[in-house]
């Protein structure tokens, strides 16, 4: 699996033309893109997690939060791969951020680290099977300034979302963004060289993904469509259908289950997604999804007392409804955040966050301001073919009413059904340890 780390759906096989990225379209060329592919949090730690475990956050306990930790005891796809004769091993940004000691691992719960692919590659006994994580740190922040000029970006092409200020100094950020795209996909293509140095490209199940959403206000740790639905494209030679897109909701809990069937290894029942195997190799799902839930937990130390802003969400074709339970709360992070010294901590660092900080009180930024730093009512609805961008909270309106109905009460039936332990009073991962104290220098 080839991992980006922030990572958007801004790419040629979706349409934007802003780089251009051979490596992911010469997978894809004789592979699968799906269109509706899913992360389970918009947040590192909780998506990577969810991605070896095959379960949602919030069953994980400590791994629901960013810098948690990951229970060893919770079933995972690379351990049980590691106990059945597979070499497993990654290089770069594996399950992270956090401290997997306190869980019970002994390293990284991805596998054992390499410095590179190729390192791995060097080793590696004929006869025996492998399974590598390949995870970059592209395009998370913070970011390389010359790289743009490096790749040659133009900045013309850049297409700023609606919620954001058109401007230069925003533009210059999204091509920093881009330029680290860009970058990820020259990793691939420097796996996909090695795989086809040693003649096992086809014979490879090949997963190109990312953990959530860019790194830019109202997208990553967030629940809208940006910030989780995700790009992925899978291949794996005359095994799968080639060359075509799939619109079947599939979420990154799939993952788990699809890697041990091709193993021929039996899925543990504690798994909830859903080998795609089948869906790969005709184009089509017998039971195929009509949503997708998504939440989050706590992200970054960004609150008084270091609290979360629990949300929970289902997406449907048409709608996407969103339940925020602490609804107090600042879900950007607190405005003047003491105990961090953060600001809307919630929202990485970077040229457009400071630009919305500065002008945040000015009327030409006002919209601007709601969207990305304000506080949010406790449900949010959207119809998704009038509002692609998700802009306009239809939830309280009388006109909506029966599907905000019905879709909190979906929302609630699969929170109950997967034992989610947060409730109006309750939540416990606000109290879980946060391993990243240290780095953000907590007074």
């Amino acid at each position: 699996m080839i991992i980006a780390d922030d990572l958007s759906k801004t790419l040629p096989l979706y349409g934007d033309q802003t780089i251009i990225t051979p490596g992911m379209n010469g997978v894809a060329k004789d592979g699968v893109v799906f269109d509706h592919a899913y992360c389970t949090a918009s947040s590192c730690t909780p998506s990577r997690a969810s991605i070896l475990t095959s379960k949602y956050p919030h069953q994980l306990q400590q791994g629901g939060n960013l810098h948690g930790t990951l229970p060893i005891k919770y079933d995972n796809y690379a351990s049980i791969l590691a106990q059945n004769g597979y070499r497993v091993g990654l290089s770069g940004k594996g399950w992270a951020p956090g401290d997997y000691k306190p869980g019970g691992y002994k390293h990284n719960p991805a596998g054992k680290s390499y410095k590179s692919f190729e390192a791995f590659m060097k080793d590696q006994p004929a006869d025996q099977p492998f399974c590598f994580w390949l995870g970059s740190h592209d395009p998370h922040r913070p970011y390389k300034a010359s790289l743009k000029e490096e790749y040659g970006i133009d900045s013309l092409k850049v297409k700023v979302p609606i919620w954001l200020p058109d401007n230069k100094q925003v533009r210059n950020d999204f091509l920093d963004y881009y330029a680290e795209s860009k970058r990820f996909d020259r990793m691939i293509e420097g796996a996909i060289a090695l795989l086809k140095k040693k003649g096992i490209y086809d014979q490879t199940l090949i997963v190109i993904t990312s953990d959530n959403g860019m790194p830019f206000p109202r997208v990553k740790a967030n629940a809208y469509d940006l910030s989780t639905n995700i790009p992925l494209i899978i291949r794996w030679g005359d095994h799968f259908i080639k060359g075509k897109r799939l619109n079947e909701f599939v979420s990154l809990i799939d993952l788990a289950p699809t890697f041990l069937s091709a193993a021929g290894v039996k899925v543990p029942r504690a798994m909830l997604g859903k080998s795609l195997l089948g869906l790969l190799a005709t184009g089509k799902s017998e039971h195929p999804r009509q949503a997708i839930f998504s939440e989050r937990e706590r992200h970054a130390y960004v609150r008084a007392s270091n609290v979360g802003y629990p949300v929970r969400a289902i997406r449907t074709n048409r709608y996407l409804y969103i339940n925020n339970l602490r609804p107090a709360r600042w879900p950007a992070g607190d405005p003047a955040n003491l105990e961090s010294n953060r600001f809307y901590g919630d929202i990485d660092n970077g040229p457009t966050k400071k630009l919305l900080l500065e002008n945040k009180d000015t009327p030409a930024y006002q919209n601007f301001r709601i969207w990305s730093l304000d506080k949010r009512p406790s449900e949010e609805l959207y119809d998704l073919k009038k509002d692609p961008d998700q802009l306009v909270n239809l939830a309280g309106k009388p006109a909506w009413s029966k599907v905000q109905k019905e879709l909190a009460e979906r929302l609630m039936h699969w929170r109950k059904n997967t034992n989610d332990p947060v409730t109006d009073k309750v939540d416990p991962f606000d109290h879980y340890p946060y391993y990243g104290v240290p780095k953000w220098g907590i007074k």
